[in-house]
């Protein structure tokens, strides 16, 4: 059964946002997730916004690009949605950015941050990535119904975000995907292959 308000989740990339996708489907929300052939699309910029509200009656729930990059559109379409910004530390961010992607070019990058890869224009992401936490609250600075802000590392989890839905808390652990720990221990993607569907907590 299809939810009564569009829930999109506005933080960016390495942030928490598999983590986030995971719980909202244990709730019972149908999650649009990122896929490889937007990320490399060369004219996402001119695309982007047919493509997502192509996908936003098809779902309940969006993570991952391109939907923290249109948010004041889909706000206005979507008038009643409810928006979740995931947040980490700016060096632990940038770092993250740089381990996972490092040189590596997406046209999607390119979009949001003017260059495609983290490795060596570090400056240039973190000032894109405070600059859109810092817009976002300023956005909704009046509304705080419609935005919740949860940091994982700060130990946000399931009471928060059931609070903000209105939901029951579940009988399960908050998930935490893609931890170091767990990482560690699998064998590494590549950078062009299926890495690049940018989908790391």
């Amino acid at each position: 059964m299809m939810n009564q308000f569009k829930i999109f989740c506005i933080g960016f990339h390495r942030t928490g946002t598999s983590s986030l996708s995971k719980a909202l489907r244990i709730l019972g929300y149908h999650v649009n997730k990122a896929e490889l052939s937007v990320y490399k699309n060369p004219y996402i910029a001119q695309e982007v916004y047919a493509f997502a509200f192509a996908l936003v009656e098809q779902y309940d729930a969006f993570s991952d690009n391109p939907w923290p990059i249109i948010y004041r559109e889909l706000d206005q379409k979507y008038p009643g949605s409810k928006f979740i910004l995931t947040v980490r530390s700016t060096e632990s961010w940038v770092a993250s950015m740089v381990k996972y992607f490092g040189a590596a070019k997406t046209p999607m990058r390119k979009w949001i941050y003017g260059v495609g890869n983290p490795a060596g224009n570090e400056t240039i992401y973190a000032a894109r990535y405070e600059r859109h936490n810092r817009d976002v609250l300023e956005y909704f600075r009046e509304r705080p119904n419609d935005l919740l802000v949860m940091n994982f590392a700060d130990g946000d989890g399931w009471e928060k975000l059931c609070a903000f839905l209105h939901k029951e808390i579940p009988a399960v652990p908050f998930p935490h995907t893609n931890k170091a720990s767990v990482r560690d221990k699998k064998k590494h993607t590549p950078h062009n292959s299926i890495r690049d569907i940018e989908e790391f907590s």
